[in-house]
């Protein structure tokens, strides 16, 4: 048995911050300012588990605020 978490169904593979809708989505799973999301994926590439690093988030993270 593991602690290891799944991705959830549907998580991208990317972190893609092209259409406002992907960054608002991308804030709403790191909990955390849309700004702070852009500015993780200027430092970390896009690369979710990059960028969950750079923000202080576990990923997979499985309470992030999407309901």
């Amino acid at each position: 048995m593991t602690d290891r978490v799944e991705p959830q169904a549907g998580d991208p593979d990317t972190v893609s911050l092209k259409e406002p809708r992907s960054r608002a989505f991308w804030a709403r799973r790191f909990e955390v300012p849309v700004e702070q999301v852009e500015a993780a994926v200027a430092a970390a590439g896009n690369d979710p588990a990059k960028v969950a690093a750079h923000l202080g988030k576990p990923w997979p993270y499985d309470k992030s605020g999407i309901v």
